[in-house]
């Protein structure tokens, strides 16, 4: 027995010796991914390198700073004003605030303003609802979603392309002009296009490591509640997820419909809740728009509007790069290139055209863009500059210089809030096309203010204005007939320039001196003009607020 179990003894111990080595080194080995792994996670953020996210972060807000004009209405009175209604419209001393007649048609959702009115509910509950605060916060709180949508993009582009590529697409993200201008707006286009951009990165886009089929229709069903027409980029997206699907019953029942039924569920409580009645106002909204078509109300432009201006304004400069990277883009991002197409091609069906609408597929764009960027070689420092350079000057044109006027003569007027017991003793009434300034969000005192109105006819006149159409027929005339007595008239006055000569006589009679002069644009255009004049009653007794 001792001969047989000596013969085996060394080979046992060999092989027990080799294989605790190879268990140790095993050890040593996890032990060591492990520790990089750690390593590695205290480096990311978002899923990115920390470094890279905080830079994108600090950008969006600086981008957030350098834009001090007005782009369009929408941006207050679909988000800020609604918002300020809800917090402020029953304190303790005084009642303010107003909404415009899409919210008594119920066309548009409580969903988010109540983003913007939950971050006026902390600050006014901390005592911290300043009027600066309750501009600048919403605005930073959306600068900061925009980053996130950046690197996101720049994180999906790595999955599906090369590193070098995906650099290339993140560059052409971060210069571009329209999204430095639109990207830290309180716009519900601005909140589709980053959530847009967000869902795509879960996409199961061709060669992405992401097979997520919750999170990216969570995010466009909340992109859906907040505008409806942010589904339209993703009918091509959704169709070809259940083509390729192999469990497409799993997919719907599974996935597509819980997610819709849960998102659906709480737009229609949140509603539920503000308007007192049970609303379905993503149906009202494509009713209005789409079946009844009376948009129109607001301009119409012809089908190839998209196409001949849209769209290449929108771009750019990264026009040429965009076609040039339609033709280089790899198979499985022709995708992509459907979605923009046919994104363009329904909002072209409708008769209401903006820039704006086609604001979500612009990430689309900075794809094949970064792919042009990254086939360039010899030129590739010379296109670079000339992206950099280009798009500087327009994003530090449209941000700081075009159309700031109707921000900046709302910085004047709250300094005509009243600060005594007596709230009526200023008035402001601004004769500008309805909707031109904030309101009540960028004053946030009780200061008795009035616009013209112009609600669209919903009743079917053929010969129907609204009052700012007859206010502009004859504006003296309309004046005289409006303010009879001295004891009605405005302390305060605001208008466009070009107004100015036709509304001299009213001026004069009614005793008001111009006491502020605000540029707005070098091209003044209809019934706008390159300057905001504001005017003060000298009668009032008040003491001249100055102006720039």
């Amino acid at each position: 027995m001792e001969p047989e179990a000596g013969d085996h003894g060394p080979a046992c111990r060999s092989l027990h010796s080799r294989s605790g080595e190879m268990k140790l080194r095993k050890r040593k080995s996890t032990l060591y991914v492990n520790t990089q792994e750690k390593r590695s996670r205290r480096r990311d953020l978002l899923g990115e390198n920390i470094h890279l996210v905080l830079f994108t972060v600090a950008l969006r807000m600086f981008n957030c700073f350098l834009v001090q004009t007005s782009f369009v209405p929408d941006e207050y009175w679909q988000s800020l004003e609604v918002a300020h209604h809800m917090v402020f419209r029953y304190p303790l001393s005084y009642n303010y605030g107003y909404l415009t007649w899409e919210w008594t048609e119920r066309l548009r959702g409580y969903t988010y303003p109540l983003i913007f009115a939950s971050i006026y509910k902390i600050l006014h509950l901390l005592g911290k609802d300043s009027v600066q605060l309750l501009i600048w916060i919403p605005r930073l709180a959306q600068a900061l979603l925009s980053a996130v949508a950046d690197v996101r993009l720049y994180s999906l582009m790595k999955q599906v392309g090369k590193q070098e590529m995906a650099r290339w697409v993140f560059f052409c993200q971060l210069c571009s002009w329209f999204t430095w201008y639109c990207c830290t707006r309180t716009l519900t286009n601005t909140m589709e296009t980053t959530l847009t951009a967000i869902a795509l990165s879960y996409y199961p886009l061709g060669g992405s490591r992401s097979r997520s089929s919750v999170r990216y229709p969570l995010l466009v069903a909340l992109a859906c509640l907040i505008r409806p027409t942010a589904l339209i980029p993703w009918v091509p997206l959704l169709f070809r997820h259940f083509y390729q699907e192999q469990r497409k019953l799993h997919l719907v029942l599974h996935h597509f419909l819980p997610v819709g039924f849960i998102t659906f569920s709480l737009s229609l409580i949140i509603d539920r809740i503000f308007f007192g009645q049970w609303t379905l106002v993503q149906f009202n909204f494509l009713k209005f728009n789409v079946m009844q078509n009376l948009g129109t109300f607001y301009g119409s432009h012809p089908w190839h509007w998209y196409f001949s201006q849209g769209v290449p304004v929108v771009l750019g400069t990264h026009l040429p790069f965009f076609i040039h990277g339609c033709f280089l883009a790899p198979r499985r991002l022709h995708i992509l290139l459907l979605t923009i197409l046919w994104t363009v091609l329904v909002y072209s069906m409708l008769g209401h055209k903006e820039f704006r609408f086609i604001y979500p597929v612009l990430p689309f764009c900075m794809v094949f863009c970064g792919h042009s960027l990254a086939r360039l070689k010899a030129w590739r420092k010379a296109a670079l500059s000339f992206l950099l350079l280009s798009n500087l000057l327009l994003a530090l044109y449209t941000g700081l210089v075009h159309q700031r006027g109707t921000l900046d003569v709302m910085n004047h007027i709250q300094h005509v809030c009243p600060r005594g017991p007596d709230p009526a003793s200023a008035s402001v009434f601004i004769m500008m096309p309805c909707h031109s300034t904030p309101y009540y969000s960028h004053v946030h005192c009780p200061l008795s203010m009035r616009f013209l109105q112009c609600p669209p006819d919903l009743t079917g006149k053929t010969q129907y204005l609204d009052e700012a159409d007859v206010f502009y027929l004859n504006p003296s005339s309309w004046l005289q007939q409006e303010f009879r007595s001295n004891a009605s008239l405005p302390s305060h006055l605001v208008t466009f320039s070009v107004l100015e000569k036709e509304i001299h006589a009213f001026l004069t009679s009614g005793s008001y001196e111009r006491t502020a002069i605000f540029f707005h644009t070098h091209w003044p255009e209809g019934r706008t003009g390159s300057h905001i004049h504001v005017y003060e009653r000298r009668l009032t007794g008040r003491v001249n607020t100055g102006g720039n």
